[in-house]
This record gives C-alpha cells, sequence and structure tokens, in this order.
C-alpha cells in the first residue's frame, strides 16, 4: 500500500514515515499542498494522510480540488465537530485527532486498504498461499519468512498473475521517490524470493520476462 503524508511540520512527518513503513507500507511525504500536487501528477497513491494546517493552503482546498482521488484521512489538531464535519464532506473518509496513536492510525489505514481494494483475505497459486493484510506466505502448510519487500514482491506478482509486471511498476510499489533505489534492486529481490521459493518445494517459480518485468508461473 502506497501512501502520500501531507503534514509540514517535519518531526510527525518523520514519525508517520518511519512508522508506517515499519509495518509494510511505502511512504512518501509533501511538507505542502503544492508539494503534494506535484508528487500526485506523477505517482499513484493507495491513500493520503492529510494535515488541514498546511502552509500554502487549506487541507480542505487540497481535497476538494482534486476530482478523482485515492481514500484519504485527515489528521488535523482541529478538534471542533464543525471541522470534522467540513472534512467528512470534503471527501475525507476518515478524520482523526493529534497527538495521533500510531497503531490506531495503522489498523484504520488497513481498513480503509481492505473497503476500497476489495482485498480478497487469501490469494493463491499453486501449493503458495499468501494473506496481504499480514503479510503471510506458506508453502504448503509450512511458513515461507519473508522480509516485508520481499513480501511486498511476492504480493504484486501473485496479484497480476498470471500477467507480467512490468519492472519499472515493481519500483515505484516497493520503493519511496525518496530512496535511492540501484538499478539491480529489484534483480536482487527477484533472486532472493525464487530461491527461497525453490528451497520451500514451492510450484510456482519467478520467470523473467526480458526487458520487461517478472511474472509467477506453475511448474509442470
Amino acid at each position: 500500500m502506497r501512501l502520500l503524508v501531507v503534514e509540514d511540520h517535519a518531526p510527525l512527518s518523520e514519525l508517520l514515515q518511519q512508522h508506517l513503513q515499519r509495518y509494510g507500507f511505502v511512504v512518501d511525504v509533501a511538507p505542502s499542498g503544492a508539494a503534494a500536487l506535484q508528487l500526485i501528477a506523477h505517482t499513484h497513491y493507495d491513500a493520503w494522510i492529510v494535515d488541514l494546517g498546511l502552509p500554502d493552503m487549506d487541507g480542505l482546498q487540497l481535497l476538494e480540488g482534486i476530482a478523482s482521488r485515492p481514500p484519504c484521512i485527515i489528521l488535523s489538531a482541529r478538534d471542533a465537530i464543525a471541522s470534522r464535519i467540513a472534512g467528512l464532506n470534503a471527501g475525507a473518509d476518515d478524520y482523526m485527532l493529534k497527538p495521533v496513536d500510531m497503531q490506531e492510525l495503522e489498523a484504520r489505514l488497513r481498513a480503509i486498504w481492505r473497503r476500497t481494494s476489495q482485498q480478497t483475505a487469501m490469494l493463491s497459486r499453486g501449493n503458495l498461499s499468501f494473506i496481504p493484510a499480514s503479510l503471510q506466505a506458506a508453502v504448503g502448510q509450512q511458513p515461507l519468512d519473508l522480509p516485508r519487500r520481499e513480501a511486498m514482491l511476492l504480493e504484486a506478482l501473485l496479484r497480476s498473475s498470471p500477467r507480467t509486471v512490468i519492472k519499472d511498476y515493481l519500483e515505484d510499489a516497493l520503493y519511496t521517490n525518496h530512496e535511492a533505489v540501484t538499478s539491480n534492486a529489484i534483480e536482487a529481490l527477484v533472486s532472493r524470493l525464487r530461491r527461497k521459493l525453490k528451497i520451500a518445494g514451492a510450484t510456482i517459480r519467478v520467470d523473467t520476462v526480458r526487458g520487461i518485468g517478472y511474472r509467477l508461473v506453475t511448474d509442470a
């Protein structure tokens, strides 16, 4: 799940980014409405977290000015009922007050993701099963130990299977705009995932479509 945090208070935005990335989200940060609009123009986001008190515009203006947008949680110190109603009427899916409890925010994000993406409880192919909500994979009854990015890679491949997933899409989905991504980062992830699937006895494997990307195939 790729998130955009629109928050001008640097310590808070850094805290949000670090916490959410630790629990499997890919997070970009915009310190102003203008910066958010630049990122939105070039990047797909599954959800936004938006502060109302931005330095260049009110957060409500940002929400109301975009016709097609992903689900949004407003994160604000404005605790008046009128402010909450205005935020929800502007199109926000949820409204949380500062200071925010990180675990509650994470839970609300996952609830939004389940509602809006029509996420299935389990993905499977061959003898491999995967639970998106917890990023847990298993081959048969044997759990498969995957770090966060390898699990996210597997999910992207399972969701697209049997279609090919373009390498550039994987880079966008697995890394934030501020992370330095080496030219062989995706290849290294694929190599590690491929090896673990083979050792575990999975009946599927990751196939390279040269010059395009990767796909899951079932062994005969």
